[in-house]
Protein backbone atom coordinates (compact mmCIF):
# COMPACT_ATOMS: atom_id res chain seq x y z
CA UNK A 1 0.00 0.00 0.00
CA UNK A 2 1.02 3.88 -0.73
CA UNK A 3 0.52 6.15 1.88
CA UNK A 4 -1.49 9.64 0.50
CA UNK A 5 1.26 11.47 1.92
CA UNK A 6 -0.28 14.47 1.57
CA UNK A 7 -3.40 13.52 3.48
CA UNK A 8 -1.22 12.00 5.83
CA UNK A 9 0.79 15.51 6.59
CA UNK A 10 -2.15 17.56 6.82
CA UNK A 11 -3.21 15.54 9.98
CA UNK A 12 0.03 17.05 11.55
CA UNK A 13 -0.38 20.78 12.09
CA UNK A 14 3.32 21.22 13.78
CA UNK A 15 4.95 19.73 9.74
CA UNK A 16 3.25 23.54 9.05
CA UNK A 17 6.34 24.89 10.57
CA UNK A 18 8.75 23.83 7.48
CA UNK A 19 10.91 22.24 9.84
CA UNK A 20 11.88 18.77 8.67
CA UNK A 21 11.93 16.12 11.13
CA UNK A 22 13.83 12.65 11.19
CA UNK A 23 14.20 13.14 14.88
CA UNK A 24 10.92 10.78 15.24
CA UNK A 25 12.83 8.08 17.31
CA UNK A 26 12.77 11.22 20.18
CA UNK A 27 9.71 12.05 19.52
CA UNK A 28 7.06 12.11 16.67
CA UNK A 29 4.61 15.26 16.39
CA UNK A 30 1.32 14.69 17.39
CA UNK A 31 -1.67 14.42 15.33
CA UNK A 32 -4.45 16.83 15.00
CA UNK A 33 -6.84 14.63 16.56
CA UNK A 34 -4.74 14.32 19.28
CA UNK A 35 -4.92 17.61 20.11
CA UNK A 36 -8.27 17.96 19.59
CA UNK A 37 -8.92 15.31 22.07
CA UNK A 38 -6.53 16.85 24.68
CA UNK A 39 -7.99 20.37 24.24
CA UNK A 40 -11.75 18.90 24.77
CA UNK A 41 -10.95 16.81 27.32
CA UNK A 42 -10.14 20.02 28.95
CA UNK A 43 -12.72 21.49 27.87
CA UNK A 44 -15.18 19.92 29.79
CA UNK A 45 -15.92 19.05 33.16
CA UNK A 46 -14.41 16.36 34.70
CA UNK A 47 -13.08 15.48 38.37
CA UNK A 48 -11.42 12.28 40.09
CA UNK A 49 -12.56 9.15 39.25
CA UNK A 50 -16.12 8.09 41.09
CA UNK A 51 -19.84 7.36 40.09
CA UNK A 52 -21.18 10.33 42.84
CA UNK A 53 -21.78 13.01 39.32
CA UNK A 54 -20.93 12.91 36.04
CA UNK A 55 -17.55 14.56 36.36
CA UNK A 56 -16.27 12.07 37.80
CA UNK A 57 -18.15 9.23 35.77
CA UNK A 58 -16.46 10.90 32.95
CA UNK A 59 -13.04 10.53 33.99
CA UNK A 60 -13.32 6.96 34.27
CA UNK A 61 -14.62 6.52 30.82
CA UNK A 62 -11.87 8.04 29.74
CA UNK A 63 -9.30 5.97 31.32
CA UNK A 64 -11.22 2.66 30.36
CA UNK A 65 -11.57 3.76 26.78
CA UNK A 66 -7.78 4.40 26.99
CA UNK A 67 -7.41 1.36 28.81
CA UNK A 68 -8.55 -0.23 25.86
CA UNK A 69 -7.32 1.87 23.11
CA UNK A 70 -3.74 0.53 23.72
CA UNK A 71 -5.00 -3.08 24.44
CA UNK A 72 -6.53 -2.72 20.11
CA UNK A 73 -2.82 -1.05 19.51
CA UNK A 74 -0.49 -3.88 20.80
CA UNK A 75 -2.72 -6.90 21.04
CA UNK A 76 -3.48 -6.82 25.27
CA UNK A 77 -6.33 -6.92 27.21
CA UNK A 78 -7.27 -3.63 28.64
CA UNK A 79 -7.54 -4.99 32.15
CA UNK A 80 -3.80 -5.19 31.71
CA UNK A 81 -2.88 -1.29 31.03
CA UNK A 82 -1.12 0.14 33.58
CA UNK A 83 -0.48 3.66 32.88
CA UNK A 84 2.42 6.33 33.92
CA UNK A 85 4.44 9.17 32.91
CA UNK A 86 6.98 7.76 31.15
CA UNK A 87 8.19 4.25 30.19
CA UNK A 88 11.10 4.77 32.15
CA UNK A 89 9.27 4.98 35.38
CA UNK A 90 7.49 2.22 34.52
CA UNK A 91 10.15 -0.28 34.35
CA UNK A 92 11.64 1.30 37.49
CA UNK A 93 8.38 0.73 38.86
CA UNK A 94 8.10 -2.82 38.13
CA UNK A 95 11.72 -3.65 38.93
CA UNK A 96 10.80 -2.17 42.08
CA UNK A 97 8.03 -5.03 42.52
CA UNK A 98 9.48 -7.85 41.17
CA UNK A 99 12.59 -7.33 42.82
CA UNK A 100 10.67 -8.37 46.12
CA UNK A 101 10.91 -11.63 45.49
CA UNK A 102 14.68 -11.82 44.28
CA UNK A 103 18.34 -12.25 46.70
CA UNK A 104 21.74 -13.87 46.25
CA UNK A 105 21.95 -16.40 43.44
CA UNK A 106 19.22 -15.23 40.93
CA UNK A 107 19.78 -13.85 38.06
CA UNK A 108 18.60 -10.90 35.18
CA UNK A 109 19.66 -10.55 31.89
CA UNK A 110 19.89 -7.80 30.25
CA UNK A 111 21.07 -6.43 26.76
CA UNK A 112 24.07 -3.88 25.33
CA UNK A 113 21.43 -3.12 22.45
CA UNK A 114 18.62 -1.58 24.74
CA UNK A 115 17.95 1.92 25.68
CA UNK A 116 19.30 2.47 29.04
CA UNK A 117 15.58 2.13 30.62
CA UNK A 118 15.81 -1.12 30.03
CA UNK A 119 18.68 -1.73 31.62
CA UNK A 120 19.40 0.73 34.52
CA UNK A 121 16.34 -0.45 36.95
CA UNK A 122 17.07 -4.11 35.90
CA UNK A 123 20.82 -3.65 37.40
CA UNK A 124 20.07 -1.64 39.81
CA UNK A 125 17.10 -3.79 41.40
CA UNK A 126 19.66 -6.72 41.28
CA UNK A 127 22.39 -4.92 42.85
CA UNK A 128 19.56 -4.12 45.92
CA UNK A 129 19.21 -7.87 45.96
CA UNK A 130 22.52 -9.41 45.36
CA UNK A 131 20.96 -10.95 42.50
CA UNK A 132 23.37 -11.49 39.26
CA UNK A 133 23.57 -9.32 36.44
CA UNK A 134 24.08 -11.15 32.80
CA UNK A 135 24.73 -9.25 29.47
CA UNK A 136 24.15 -10.07 25.77
CA UNK A 137 26.33 -8.88 23.79
CA UNK A 138 25.26 -7.22 20.28
CA UNK A 139 27.69 -8.35 17.26
CA UNK A 140 28.85 -4.91 16.55
CA UNK A 141 29.66 -6.55 12.26
CA UNK A 142 25.80 -7.00 12.12
CA UNK A 143 24.37 -4.96 14.57
CA UNK A 144 22.26 -8.45 15.43
CA UNK A 145 21.40 -9.78 19.11
CA UNK A 146 22.06 -13.30 18.65
CA UNK A 147 19.69 -15.73 20.31
CA UNK A 148 22.22 -18.50 20.25
CA UNK A 149 24.24 -16.94 23.63
CA UNK A 150 20.79 -16.66 25.13
CA UNK A 151 21.08 -20.93 25.45
CA UNK A 152 24.65 -19.78 28.03
CA UNK A 153 22.71 -16.77 29.78
CA UNK A 154 19.27 -17.81 30.80
CA UNK A 155 19.73 -21.22 33.35
CA UNK A 156 17.50 -22.08 36.33
CA UNK A 157 17.40 -19.03 38.61
CA UNK A 158 16.95 -16.56 35.61
CA UNK A 159 14.25 -14.53 37.06
CA UNK A 160 13.68 -11.97 34.02
CA UNK A 161 14.74 -11.58 30.84
CA UNK A 162 14.57 -8.06 29.37
CA UNK A 163 15.02 -7.15 25.73
CA UNK A 164 14.30 -4.52 23.22
CA UNK A 165 11.57 -5.29 20.58
CA UNK A 166 14.01 -2.40 18.16
CA UNK A 167 17.06 -0.64 18.93
CA UNK A 168 16.07 3.13 19.17
CA UNK A 169 19.95 3.51 18.05
CA UNK A 170 20.74 1.36 15.21
CA UNK A 171 17.13 0.16 14.88
CA UNK A 172 17.57 -3.88 14.42
CA UNK A 173 14.34 -6.36 15.75
CA UNK A 174 15.92 -8.45 17.68
CA UNK A 175 14.18 -12.45 17.66
CA UNK A 176 12.19 -11.42 20.94
CA UNK A 177 10.28 -14.39 20.43
CA UNK A 178 13.02 -16.57 20.10
CA UNK A 179 14.57 -15.27 22.82
CA UNK A 180 11.31 -15.60 25.59
CA UNK A 181 11.32 -18.77 24.73
CA UNK A 182 14.04 -19.77 25.58
CA UNK A 183 12.81 -17.68 29.30
CA UNK A 184 9.96 -19.00 29.34
CA UNK A 185 11.52 -22.48 29.57
CA UNK A 186 13.60 -21.22 32.36
CA UNK A 187 10.15 -20.02 34.58
CA UNK A 188 11.25 -16.55 33.62
CA UNK A 189 9.66 -13.30 33.26
CA UNK A 190 10.16 -11.67 29.76
CA UNK A 191 10.17 -7.37 29.83
CA UNK A 192 9.73 -6.14 26.65
CA UNK A 193 10.57 -2.37 25.46
CA UNK A 194 8.40 -1.94 22.94
CA UNK A 195 8.78 2.22 22.91
CA UNK A 196 10.37 2.47 19.98
CA UNK A 197 9.15 -0.61 18.49
CA UNK A 198 5.64 0.26 18.47
CA UNK A 199 5.90 3.35 16.45
CA UNK A 200 6.92 1.38 13.35
CA UNK A 201 5.40 -2.28 13.26
CA UNK A 202 2.01 -3.61 13.52
CA UNK A 203 2.59 -5.33 17.59
CA UNK A 204 1.31 -8.23 19.21
CA UNK A 205 2.63 -8.64 22.47
CA UNK A 206 1.70 -12.45 22.40
CA UNK A 207 3.43 -13.19 19.59
CA UNK A 208 6.26 -11.62 20.80
CA UNK A 209 6.08 -13.44 24.12
CA UNK A 210 5.88 -10.74 26.33
CA UNK A 211 4.82 -11.30 29.79
CA UNK A 212 5.57 -7.51 29.71
CA UNK A 213 5.53 -4.38 27.27
CA UNK A 214 6.15 -1.05 27.55
CA UNK A 215 5.41 1.65 25.38
CA UNK A 216 5.05 5.40 25.31
CA UNK A 217 2.53 7.24 22.95
CA UNK A 218 4.33 10.35 22.01
CA UNK A 219 6.75 7.87 19.38
CA UNK A 220 3.44 7.43 18.04
CA UNK A 221 1.63 10.40 17.02
CA UNK A 222 0.34 10.83 21.41
CA UNK A 223 0.99 12.94 24.19
CA UNK A 224 3.91 12.34 27.03
CA UNK A 225 1.99 9.41 28.69
CA UNK A 226 3.14 5.94 28.88
CA UNK A 227 1.71 2.29 29.43
CA UNK A 228 3.03 -1.22 30.49
CA UNK A 229 0.71 -3.84 29.44
CA UNK A 230 0.85 -7.72 30.93
CA UNK A 231 -2.15 -9.79 31.48
CA UNK A 232 -3.96 -8.67 34.16
CA UNK A 233 -2.83 -12.78 35.47
CA UNK A 234 0.85 -11.74 35.88
CA UNK A 235 -0.02 -8.07 37.24
CA UNK A 236 -2.26 -9.68 40.15
CA UNK A 237 0.25 -11.41 42.59
CA UNK A 238 2.65 -8.77 42.48
CA UNK A 239 2.28 -6.07 45.91
CA UNK A 240 4.15 -2.80 44.77
CA UNK A 241 4.63 0.44 47.32
CA UNK A 242 1.39 2.35 47.50
CA UNK A 243 -0.43 4.46 49.65
CA UNK A 244 -3.35 2.72 52.22
CA UNK A 245 -5.99 4.11 50.48
CA UNK A 246 -5.30 4.21 47.36
CA UNK A 247 -7.10 1.03 45.08
CA UNK A 248 -5.87 -2.46 45.72
CA UNK A 249 -7.76 -4.03 42.00
CA UNK A 250 -5.55 -4.39 39.25
CA UNK A 251 -4.47 -2.19 37.23
CA UNK A 252 -5.36 0.50 39.39
CA UNK A 253 -2.96 -0.38 42.38
CA UNK A 254 0.01 0.00 39.82
CA UNK A 255 -1.00 3.68 38.97
CA UNK A 256 0.26 6.35 41.56
CA UNK A 257 -1.71 9.44 42.13
CA UNK A 258 -4.49 10.81 39.38
CA UNK A 259 -4.19 10.31 36.05
CA UNK A 260 -3.61 12.56 33.62
CA UNK A 261 -7.29 12.25 32.15
CA UNK A 262 -6.55 14.80 29.11
CA UNK A 263 -3.79 13.03 28.08
CA UNK A 264 -5.39 9.73 28.02
CA UNK A 265 -8.40 11.60 26.26
CA UNK A 266 -5.02 11.70 23.93
CA UNK A 267 -3.93 8.40 23.58
CA UNK A 268 -7.37 7.12 22.46
CA UNK A 269 -7.34 9.65 19.84
CA UNK A 270 -3.63 8.54 18.92
CA UNK A 271 -4.54 4.77 18.37
CA UNK A 272 -7.66 5.94 16.38
CA UNK A 273 -5.64 8.21 14.12
CA UNK A 274 -3.67 4.99 13.71
CA UNK A 275 -6.47 2.90 12.75
CA UNK A 276 -7.49 5.56 9.59
CA UNK A 277 -3.95 5.53 8.13
CA UNK A 278 -4.99 2.36 5.86
CA UNK A 279 -7.37 4.81 4.29
CA UNK A 280 -4.69 6.91 3.30
CA UNK A 281 -3.70 4.96 0.63
CA UNK A 282 -3.49 6.40 -3.27
CA UNK A 283 -1.31 5.22 -6.39
CA UNK A 284 0.65 8.64 -5.66
CA UNK A 285 4.65 8.01 -6.68
CA UNK A 286 6.46 8.32 -3.25
CA UNK A 287 8.87 11.20 -4.38
CA UNK A 288 5.44 13.64 -4.61
CA UNK A 289 6.74 16.59 -1.79
CA UNK A 290 3.22 17.81 -1.06
CA UNK A 291 4.89 20.89 0.93
CA UNK A 292 4.23 22.12 4.71
CA UNK A 293 0.60 21.36 5.68
CA UNK A 294 -1.41 24.53 6.24
CA UNK A 295 -3.00 24.71 9.99
CA UNK A 296 -6.65 25.01 8.59
CA UNK A 297 -6.00 22.75 5.63
CA UNK A 298 -7.97 19.83 6.24
CA UNK A 299 -8.92 17.18 2.93
CA UNK A 300 -11.74 15.16 3.47
CA UNK A 301 -11.17 12.35 5.28
CA UNK A 302 -8.39 13.33 7.55
CA UNK A 303 -9.84 11.89 10.96
CA UNK A 304 -11.50 13.96 13.11
CA UNK A 305 -10.40 11.77 16.26
CA UNK A 306 -12.29 8.54 15.81
CA UNK A 307 -11.31 5.60 14.00
CA UNK A 308 -13.70 5.05 11.13
CA UNK A 309 -16.40 1.70 11.76
CA UNK A 310 -15.19 -1.52 12.09
CA UNK A 311 -12.75 -3.35 14.28
CA UNK A 312 -10.15 -1.32 15.38
CA UNK A 313 -7.75 -4.01 16.51
CA UNK A 314 -8.23 -5.06 12.81
CA UNK A 315 -7.59 -1.23 11.27
CA UNK A 316 -4.92 -0.58 13.58
CA UNK A 317 -2.95 -3.58 11.99
CA UNK A 318 -3.97 -2.48 8.50
CA UNK A 319 -2.90 1.34 9.12
CA UNK A 320 0.83 0.12 10.94
CA UNK A 321 1.06 -1.96 7.94
CA UNK A 322 0.38 0.60 5.00
CA UNK A 323 2.80 2.59 7.58
CA UNK A 324 5.31 0.27 7.51
CA UNK A 325 5.65 -0.47 3.44
CA UNK A 326 5.52 4.08 3.47
CA UNK A 327 8.36 3.80 5.99
CA UNK A 328 11.22 0.89 4.88
CA UNK A 329 10.70 2.47 1.20
CA UNK A 330 12.22 5.49 2.60
CA UNK A 331 14.75 3.75 4.51
CA UNK A 332 15.53 1.57 1.47
CA UNK A 333 16.31 5.28 0.22
CA UNK A 334 18.18 6.75 2.48
CA UNK A 335 20.34 3.83 3.57
CA UNK A 336 21.73 3.92 -0.44
CA UNK A 337 21.74 7.83 -0.23
CA UNK A 338 24.28 7.36 2.73
CA UNK A 339 26.32 4.60 0.98
CA UNK A 340 26.74 6.81 -2.03
CA UNK A 341 28.55 9.77 0.36
CA UNK A 342 31.88 9.75 1.10
CA UNK A 343 33.42 9.95 4.41
CA UNK A 344 29.62 8.44 5.90
CA UNK A 345 30.16 5.36 8.39
CA UNK A 346 26.72 4.01 9.16
CA UNK A 347 26.67 2.02 12.28
CA UNK A 348 25.19 -1.73 11.00
CA UNK A 349 22.17 -3.22 11.67
CA UNK A 350 20.06 -6.57 11.53
CA UNK A 351 18.35 -7.48 9.04
CA UNK A 352 15.24 -7.08 10.17
CA UNK A 353 15.07 -3.37 11.45
CA UNK A 354 13.08 -0.13 11.61
CA UNK A 355 13.88 2.61 9.88
CA UNK A 356 16.76 4.33 12.09
CA UNK A 357 20.04 4.37 11.20
CA UNK A 358 23.03 5.77 13.20
CA UNK A 359 26.22 7.33 11.30
CA UNK A 360 28.82 9.50 11.38
CA UNK A 361 30.19 12.14 8.77
CA UNK A 362 34.19 11.69 8.51
CA UNK A 363 35.65 12.84 11.68
CA UNK A 364 33.18 15.24 12.29
CA UNK A 365 31.53 15.73 16.01
CA UNK A 366 27.83 14.35 15.49
CA UNK A 367 27.01 17.40 17.59
CA UNK A 368 28.19 19.33 14.69
CA UNK A 369 26.84 17.78 12.25
CA UNK A 370 23.29 17.87 13.86
CA UNK A 371 23.92 21.51 14.45
CA UNK A 372 24.66 21.89 10.58
CA UNK A 373 21.95 20.12 9.82
CA UNK A 374 19.67 21.97 12.24
CA UNK A 375 20.55 25.51 10.80
CA UNK A 376 18.94 24.28 7.32
CA UNK A 377 15.84 23.36 9.14
CA UNK A 378 16.68 19.31 9.49
CA UNK A 379 15.95 18.09 12.46
CA UNK A 380 18.18 15.07 13.49
CA UNK A 381 19.54 13.39 17.17
CA UNK A 382 22.93 13.08 18.03
CA UNK A 383 25.28 11.54 21.07
CA UNK A 384 24.26 8.18 22.34
CA UNK A 385 20.32 8.96 23.04
CA UNK A 386 20.19 7.01 26.24
CA UNK A 387 22.03 3.76 24.37
CA UNK A 388 24.67 4.26 26.51
CA UNK A 389 26.02 0.46 26.37
CA UNK A 390 25.68 0.00 22.73
CA UNK A 391 27.82 2.49 22.54
CA UNK A 392 30.42 1.83 24.74
CA UNK A 393 30.72 -1.48 23.18
CA UNK A 394 30.95 0.40 19.50
CA UNK A 395 33.60 2.95 21.29
CA UNK A 396 31.87 5.79 20.03
CA UNK A 397 30.58 6.90 23.45
CA UNK A 398 33.26 8.93 24.32
CA UNK A 399 33.77 10.32 20.93
CA UNK A 400 30.18 11.83 20.74
CA UNK A 401 28.43 8.92 19.61
CA UNK A 402 26.94 9.29 16.11
CA UNK A 403 24.18 11.07 13.72
CA UNK A 404 20.78 9.67 13.65
CA UNK A 405 17.99 10.36 11.51
CA UNK A 406 14.97 8.55 12.45
CA UNK A 407 11.69 8.21 9.89
CA UNK A 408 8.36 8.36 10.32
CA UNK A 409 5.29 7.74 8.02
CA UNK A 410 4.81 11.33 7.90
CA UNK A 411 8.24 11.43 5.99
CA UNK A 412 8.53 11.90 2.38
CA UNK A 413 11.01 11.19 0.08
CA UNK A 414 11.76 14.64 -1.11
CA UNK A 415 12.82 14.94 2.57
CA UNK A 416 15.79 12.01 2.03
CA UNK A 417 16.75 13.86 -0.68
CA UNK A 418 17.33 17.19 1.59
CA UNK A 419 18.63 15.60 4.12
CA UNK A 420 21.43 13.67 1.44
CA UNK A 421 21.96 16.47 -0.67
CA UNK A 422 22.57 18.58 2.63
CA UNK A 423 25.31 16.10 3.89
CA UNK A 424 26.68 15.67 0.54
CA UNK A 425 27.52 19.60 0.82
CA UNK A 426 29.05 18.97 4.08
CA UNK A 427 31.24 16.51 3.26
CA UNK A 428 32.92 18.27 0.67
Amino acid sequence: MILDIARVRAGYPALADGFVHFDGAGGTQPAEPVIAAIGGAMRTAVSNRGTAHEPSRRSGEIVAAARSAVADLVGGDPAGVVFGPSATALTYLVARTLAQGWGPGDEVVVSRLDHDANVRPWVQAAAATGATVRWADVDLESGELPVAQYEDLIGPRTRLVAVTAASNAIGTMPSVRDIADLAHAADAYVYVDGVHATAHRPTDVGALGADFYVTSAYKWSGPHYSAAIADPAVWEPLRPAKLIPSPEVVPDRFEYGTLSFELLAGITAAVDYLATLADFTSAQPLGQRPGPAAPGDRPAGVPAGVAAPGDRRARVLAGMAAATDHEDALLDRLLAGLAAIDGVTICPAGADRCPTVSFRLGGQAPAETARILGDQGICVSHGDYYAVEYFEAARLRADGGAVRASLYHYNTADEVDLLLQALGRISM
